[in-house]
């Protein structure tokens, strides 16, 4: 077979045979042409690309019934095509009416924002949060890029522009002196929800 002459017909043969190279080589070669009468019958592309890999779906399932006309299998795909957008359209058709008749639920407040503000508003999270705005920006920032971000300490260094030795130490002291911060500020608190 040459390559300016395609023998679509002797394609399809191998691929009814389960040659799945030569089914990929039509599914190349018609995909578009599906996929564009699709997306003209449905006019949404996520939809489309659903029906075109069920049309190369149901062609590899149903190789033995798929007609080759005129050395071509694209009239079997488009005809197809037309049956499962049909399909899709049923069913998104009776999906709507479920909705529909559905009774529409109480609007919810947003917990969002109760959930941040009992998050944010914790003891805990404050004092920590308040501890670390005490240190100075290099603490923070080597805490910020290995123990938050948990970045590996060359490419903490790399950012920080300092050897890895460099990166070490900081973020032991950084630690360090978070730990006492902390502490030192958690204790009135402890005691306070204690009693």
């Amino acid at each position: 077979m040459s390559t300016a002459e395609f023998d679509e017909a002797e394609v399809w043969s191998r691929a009814r045979t389960g040659d799945s190279a030569a089914f990929a080589t039509l599914f190349d070669r018609h995909r578009d042409r599906v996929f564009g009468h699709a997306l003209r019958l449905l006019r949404a592309t996520h939809d489309a690309e659903d029906v075109t890999a069920m049309v190369f779906l149901e062609a590899w399932r149903r190789r033995e019934s798929v007609h080759v006309v005129d050395g071509s299998i694209v009239g079997w795909l488009l005809v197809t095509t037309n049956n499962i957008v049909r399909n899709h359209s049923r069913s998104a058709h009776r999906y709507r009416n479920a909705l529909a008749k559905l009774s529409r639920p109480e609007p919810q407040p947003d917990h969002g924002p109760a959930v941040d503000e009992a998050l944010d508003g914790s003891d805990r999270n404050r004092v920590v949060r308040e501890a670390f705005a005490t240190l100075d920006a290099r603490d923070q920032d080597v805490i910020t890029l290995c123990l938050i971000e948990e970045l590996p300490l060359a490419q903490a260094a790399a950012v920080l522009r300092v050897p890895i030795g460099t990166v070490k130490s900081r973020l032991s002291r950084a630690k360090r002196r978070l730990g006492e911060t902390t502490l030192a500020r958690l204790e009135p608190v402890l005691e306070g929800g204690a009693e």
